[in-house]
């Protein structure tokens, strides 16, 4: 029997600044892959929902490669939407990458190799996709993982409140909180976390200050 050769949707791959997550400014590979079930109202890669070229995992390797960075985000659209995307993250982690995961937190994260790092969303009321959250996943994550949660308005950090004191968040991993650029103000975001005391951190889309909507950054 021929060999069967996972192929993968992508949307880009390219190097950049790390604009999210505790690995924030590193110098790190995107491979953005296409596709989203989700609709997320503040959604921002819109673009990756369709088109694209579809490689090999080989192919994937090779363009990483030829970034020559260490660190590589293996974002979407919803990278786990795509069946090989475990595949490609065993394979770059094998290739001596670290490896993280930027996911919506709506698929099962236990197929993810353990050396990745999973960023997973909590979809706050803001989002409009909130029942799309598997917060089965929780009990999946370790101190390796972080859980980021976007805030549109007072009402998302009040959910996010309840969220982080009753699922007990921030003895798993870290938590992110991110203001939705245009949507409210992030110097207020910053004064609820520090008026709480939350075990949080906080943090604003390195890449849109520095380039704004730009693709490719």
């Amino acid at each position: 029997m021929p060999q069967v050769v996972s192929t993968l949707r992508v949307s880009e791959v390219f190097a950049s600044l790390q604009g999210e997550s505790t690995r924030i400014g590193l110098p790190t590979t995107f491979v953005r892959l296409t596709g989203c079930p989700l609709r997320c109202l503040w959604c921002d890669t819109e673009y990756a929902f369709r088109g694209g070229e579809i490689l090999t995992i080989q192919t994937v390797l090779d363009a990483v490669a030829a970034r020559g960075l260490r660190h590589v985000c293996v974002t979407g659209g919803e990278p786990l939407a795509q069946a090989a995307c475990p595949e490609l993250l065993t394979a770059l982690c094998d290739a001596g990458h670290s490896v993280s995961l930027e996911t919506s937190g709506a698929f099962d994260i236990g197929g993810v190799d353990p050396r990745v790092s999973r960023i997973m969303d909590l979809k706050a009321p803001g989002s409009g996709e909130t029942a799309r959250n598997c917060y089965e996943n929780i009990a999946r994550l370790t101190p390796r993982d972080e859980i980021k949660i976007v805030i549109a308005d007072e009402a998302d950090y009040q959910w996010a409140c309840g969220q982080i004191e009753e699922r007990h968040l921030p003895e798993r991993c870290a938590v992110l909180l991110s203001p939705v650029i245009d949507r409210i103000d992030p110097a207020r975001l910053a004064e609820w976390i520090v008026r709480d005391r939350l075990s949080v951190r906080f943090q604003l889309q390195l890449h849109k200050v520095l380039w704004r909507d730009a693709r490719g950054h």
